[in-house]
């Protein structure tokens, strides 16, 4: 049955994802984070979704191509140095044979994150994509958020298999980015009923995020929690909310998940916080010892050996921030994180000018729950390695396209989202945002 329908989805929208390349877009969004995939047991399960959609969005580029508008803007500029500098990294790196094929597979995502920045231009493609990207990882939210409750928590959350969101860690830090991303939805959607459920959904993502019991989402789900908050309009009623869900939160996991995170407090005592920090002191040294970083695939003994403190004491990063300054130096890094910082200036630079104009209203709230979602990964990331995921990257294509859209002033001739104008919350709410100006 799950075969019949993942086959029928495929065959209604590929006539749509050649001739729209912002279709084939989410097409590919929803394969490659969600992985439908590898959730079917018959004949689909082997079948190359991805290459299929990658493919589509290629073509349809041609077909469509008075649609496509490459973005000038710093970001896209910094993210296509990271990418040559990556490629070098790699030629130059210690295993450049085993390193190419792990290449090929970050290539794939940042290509079609250039192609995304190409096609998502209006409010409309914007909002799909949004949605596209919050239910590919609010589905399995959902899930595990039920799954939780019934096993009142005594049972771990794990992601898809395959992908980059299998482990309970890289899911719980997925979710977490996600539900900003919700919380925008159910801001600007025109139904009641789908506010409400909207509202749901973040409540069993939040709840399966602690579910996966990871250490790294409840440090992402709290920094989330406190940038939400800033962004929020009415503060007093917003922390009040805040503190009551997290208390019944945290009340209901039980005492195993909670001596769980206090080892956060006594890291020294465990061997895994333990593992990690030798993985980050050989990243470091590697990054010293050599300027162009010693590529991908450098999780070998021998390279462990050659720069850790403990050379038997084998461990992936599990940084995002020191994934990238061993493979690709210290350049590398400062490519990486700038490209996150200037993500994040630009959201909140397109949050103040969407003030000056009322149609543009929603890129206010989007920009600002952009930014808590980017301080998600920023926070939840430095104790994962998945510098390489594709969900922030769409974070940054999002916060491209609002900007470019506010830039080109297209409130003059687009009044509606992907269901309507929405906003019905900002009813009563607008004066209250301008008098927030000087505080954003």
């Amino acid at each position: 049955m799950r075969d019949l329908v993942l086959i029928t989805i495929f065959a209604i929208v590929l006539p749509m994802a050649f001739k729209h390349t912002w279709i084939s877009v989410n097409l590919w969004t929803w394969v490659s984070i969600m992985n439908p995939h590898q959730l079917t047991y018959g004949f689909t399960n082997g079948l190359p979704f991805a290459a299929t959609a990658a493919f589509t969005a290629l073509v349809s580029i041609v077909i469509d191509k008075k649609s496509i508008h490459f973005p000038r803007d710093i970001v896209v500029l910094l993210l296509f140095v990271f990418i040559g500098w990556m490629c070098l990294t790699t030629a130059l790196g210690y295993y450049p044979m085993d390193g190419i094929v792990y290449l090929k597979r970050v290539l794939k995502i940042q290509l079609m994150t250039i192609v995304a920045m190409m096609a998502v231009r209006e409010r409309k493609h914007i909002e799909w994509f949004i949605w596209v990207n919050a239910i590919s990882i609010g589905f399995y939210g959902i899930k595990g958020g039920i799954f939780t409750i019934l096993t009142a928590g005594g049972a771990r959350v794990w992601g898809p298999p395959g992908g980059f969101i299998e482990g309970n860690n890289e899911i719980g830090l997925a979710m977490v980015m996600t539900i900003p991303l919700l919380n925008y939805l159910r801001l600007v959607s025109p139904s009641h009923r789908v506010r409400l459920g909207l509202l749901f959904s973040m409540l069993l993502t939040a709840v399966a995020a602690l579910g996966t019991q990871s250490r790294g989402a409840l440090l992402a789900i709290s920094a989330m929690a406190f940038m939400m908050w800033l962004r929020s309009v009415r503060k007093i009623l917003s922390l009040l909310v805040l503190v009551i869900v997290a208390v019944n939160m945290l009340a209901f996991m039980p005492e195993s998940w909670t001596a769980r995170m206090n080892t956060i407090q006594n890291y020294e005592q465990d061997d895994s916080a333990m593992g990690r920090i030798n993985a980050w002191r050989m990243a470091f040294n590697l990054a010293n010892d050599r300027f162009f970083g010693g590529g991908f695939e450098i999780i070998t003994p021998e390279l462990f050996q050659r720069y850790a403190p403990e050379p038997m004491d084998i461990h992936a990063a599990h940084s995002i921030y020191f994934q990238v300054l061993g493979e690709h130096g210290w350049v590398g890094l400062a490519l990486f994180v700038g490209i996150g910082y200037l993500s994040f200036r630009s959201a909140g630079r397109t949050r103040r000018l969407a003030l000056q104009y009322k149609n543009a209203e929603w890129l206010f709230h989007l920009s600002g729950m952009l930014q808590v979602s980017l301080v998600g990964f920023a926070v939840g990331g430095a104790f994962l390695s998945l510098a390489y995921f594709d969900l922030p990257y769409n974070i940054i294509v999002i916060v491209v396209a609002g900007s470019w859209w506010l830039r080109e002033q297209r409130w003059k001739i687009e009044a509606n989202g992907a269901f309507g104008s929405g906003l019905p919350v900002m009813r009563t709410t607008r004066q209250s945002v301008i008098t927030t100006r000087k505080s954003v």
